[in-house]
């Protein structure tokens, strides 16, 4: 069997310098000195900041997609999208942000990762599970992000200043760092703002109530000294974005917008919104930046404190950090201050490690992390979740021996989750006119008292084997835990951003996932490559599939809503990612670059077994894909040209038509990047140079759709079309 996974492979790292990772660091060998990539048995890739500079993407995220095999996200619009890593995200892909974890809701469609995109000094994505370090909602890699630090340590202020423009949705951005590093005291502030109008694209023309403002601010403090360091660190995001809803005129296929309440969502007032009969959207509102009423923001706060110094012969690291996420979405056009919903969430996350001194060639390592968490809902209409407290807490114990061409790393982790649901009831609120939380008797419950524990074992053994100098092979088994999230048991109302009533089920037990990996790492003289190919299966996998009743008819308990119910199987995925790039040095500055990536998922239910998309396949699963550039560099100056080739995905969730199938297609890139005095740098790219309407699978935006039928034969909304984008940074 393994010769056919040979063939689905395709994934590398195309840098032309070698790379040390953090990650690699603490997930890998514990210790205080990092490892170099190629020496690890996980499948690691980093981005540096120098890469993020170059990209024209709408964000961070956004980036990783053309620079990481097997990497992709789940987009809704142009400033959401949510890490997906072989065919798993949400809940699976654990996010972090200069090594906290990010706590924001991510079960949601539509809530991306709250980061400020102007200042992230690389990236780095394990691909797999990580359970052994982090614990739940690892299972599927980690997408690990790191904020630019204040360098070089030589006493004087520097600065960083970027600007942004696209063309597409009008994208204005701008940022300003200052830092100053010393001997031993360090800080840093930065600051940005990033604001943008409806985007555009051939079929839809501008897709209304997509704009967004976004703002941020951060700020660290850092002493360090010859056994450590200690660094306090501050962020601040503020988003309000629109909420698109699909909704058109039948006939000119035009944008409308929603001016009366939903059906019985207000009780106080006569007005019923009619979906037929909505006003047409102006040019004048198409074009505005500003945000419309029906929108959501979100406000993200985050102080932590990061410690490491070393005793004796060992290191110990010890870091505690808070979260408020806060969101809020309004629906409501005849009540604009009345969220729809509104949802408060505090995080505290706390992790300390010891790492041992080598021994026999052997350098372990063991911790113990985890967090606590608190959410209630504020004053709102839709609760698509409870209030509830959550505790987590895990010890781990991870090993590295290393003797001649050998590398053996492994370790083992036990997890505890204590979970606990609040009892909410909802009834008429007399003082709106609308339903809400209320203490009544003869209200409604929407959610009962409930107390739930979660465990997990969890361990992984790999081995890293010099073939020579230049060529490694890579092999590893892992065992990911991850307990089920608040939306899978216990969700059931309305998340009225996604357009979702989420129906949970409380007696999901948590999921277990085997994988195994084996990959192939050369670096040679004017080339280099990477081909690994992985298998993972997953006990109790959650996915979720529209509700229908006993005719087969979506169920719709929110008119223009869709009703999704969770499931819980076996399943199956497997695949591969490989990625080449040649550089001889007699091409005198031209480069080129592949890579392909492929998943394929499968729903190990006996009932479905050989249904084709009737229900075999698993939800959210990228086709195969090919990414091919050519690279020249001379002197200051670099061009690149980019073919980005999606195969039509067939094997998709069909079943109640949760999802639909959708077309091949290739989108054609152009850019150059001019580096003047090593202080200027200035990008131009054009994106998707022939405007091509498309639909990505993993766009969620191809689903907001109210009528059955269009007369341009054309459903749903189409990714972005031409973008032009030009940025310019200045350091000093």
């Amino acid at each position: 069997m393994w010769w056919k996974f040979l063939l689905l492979g395709l994934a590398v790292d195309t840098s032309r310098e070698p790379k040390v990772s953090q990650l690699d660091q603490v997930v890998v060998t514990g210790v205080s000195k990092a490892m170099r990539i190629r020496e690890s048995q996980l499948a690691i890739a980093v981005v540096t900041g120098k890469q993020l500079d170059r990209s024209a993407a709408n964000t961070t995220v956004d980036a990783l997609v053309s620079r990481i095999p097997g990497f992709e996200v789940v987009k809704t619009g142009p400033n959401v999208s949510k890490p997906f890593i072989n065919g798993l995200g949400y809940n699976r892909v654990l996010t972090l942000y200069d090594g906290m974890r990010v706590e924001t809701q991510q079960w949601g469609d539509e809530h991306g990762v709250p980061i400020d995109d102007y200042v992230i000094g690389s990236a780095e994505v394990i691909k797999g599970p990580a359970s052994l370090l982090y614990g739940s909602d690892a299972i599927g890699g980690v997408l690990s992000l790191f904020p630019l630090a204040p360098k070089p340590a030589d006493g004087r202020l520097h600065g960083r200043i970027l600007s942004e423009y696209q063309s597409n949705n009008g994208i204005v951005g701008k940022s300003g760092s200052l830092w100053r590093a010393g001997e031993h005291w360090s800080w840093a502030l930065r600051g940005s703002q990033r604001i943008a109008r409806n985007y555009t694209n051939p079929v839809d023309g501008r897709v209304y109530n997509t704009s967004f403002r976004v703002g941020n601010l951060s700020a660290l403090l850092g002493y360090t000294s010859p056994s450590g360091y200690s660094r306090l660190n501050f962020t601040l995001y503020d988003n309000r974005q629109g909420i698109p809803d699909g909704s058109r005129d039948s006939v000119s296929r035009k944008f409308t917008r929603q001016i009366y309440e939903s059906p019985g969502a207000n009780f106080l007032l006569p007005e019923v919104d009619d979906i037929r009969h909505r006003p047409l959207v102006s040019n004048r509102e198409s074009n505005a930046y500003s945000v419309p009423i029906l929108s959501q923001r979100i406000q993200d706060y985050r102080l932590y404190k990061d410690n490491e110094y070393r005793v004796g012969g060992g290191t110990i690291k010890a870091f505690a950090g808070w979260e408020e996420n806060i969101r809020r979405e309004w629906n409501h056009p005849t009540s604009p201050t009345l969220a729809g919903e509104w949802l408060i969430l505090q995080t505290v996350n706390y992790h300390f490690r010891y790492n041992a001194p080598a021994f026999w060639n052997v350098e372990t390592t063991v911790g113990i992390n985890g967090m606590y968490q608190a959410n209630r809902n504020g004053r709102a209409t839709d609760f698509p979740i409870p209030d509830y407290r959550l505790f987590d807490a895990g010890g781990y114990l991870l090993g590295k021996w290393k003797q001649g061409k050998f590398i053996v790393s492994g370790g083992a982790r036990l997890d505890q989750r204590w979970l606990h649901g609040s009892q909410m009831f909802v009834g008429p609120d007399a003082a709106t006119g609308f339903y809400g939380k209320v203490e009544a008797p003869d209200a409604t419950e929407q959610f009962p008292n409930f107390s739930l524990q979660f465990h997990g074992i969890t361990g992984s053994l790999g081995v890293c084997y010099a073939l020579s100098d230049r060529l490694n092979l890579k092999i590893n088994i892992g065992r990911g835990y991850r307990s089920p999230n608040i939306t899978e048991i216990a969700a059931n109302g309305l998340d009225p951003g996604a357009h979702i009533v989420y129906q949970g089920n409380l007696n999901f037990r948590p999921e277990f996932s085997l994988q195994e990996d084996l990959a192939l790492a050369g670096e040679y003289p004017g080339l280099n490559f990477e081909a690994a190919i992985f298998h993972n299966s997953i006990q109790g996998y959650i996915y979720e599939d529209q509700e229908v009743d006993a005719a087969g008819n979506p169920v719709v308990i929110v008119p223009g809503n869709r009703t999704f119910q969770f499931q819980q199987t076996d399943a199956l995925l497997y695949g591969g990612n490989l990625g080449l790039r040649l550089h001889p040095a007699t091409w005198q500055g031209f480069s080129i670059e592949q890579s392909f990536s492929c998943v394929y998922g499968f729903n190990r239910r006996p009932i479905y077994a050989h249904s084709g998309s009737n229900g075999e396949y698993l939800p959210f699963i990228p086709p195969p894909r090919l990414l091919s550039s050519i690279n020249y560099q001379r002197g200051p100056v670099s061009i690149k040209a980019e073919l980005d080739v999606h195969t039509a995905q067939n094997r998709y969730l069909g079943l109640y038509k949760t999802e639909t199938r959708t077309g091949a297609y290739t989108l054609v890139n152009l850019s150059t990047h001019v580096e003047i005095k090593k202080s200027w740098q200035l990008q131009v790219a054009l994106n998707n140079l022939f405007d091509l309407a498309y639909q990505d699978h993993l766009s969620r935006l191809q689903y907001f759709e109210y009528y059955a039928a269009s007369p341009n034969g054309r459903r749903g909304i189409y990714n972005m079309g031409r973008n032009i984008c030009v940025k310019m940074i200045r350091t000093f």
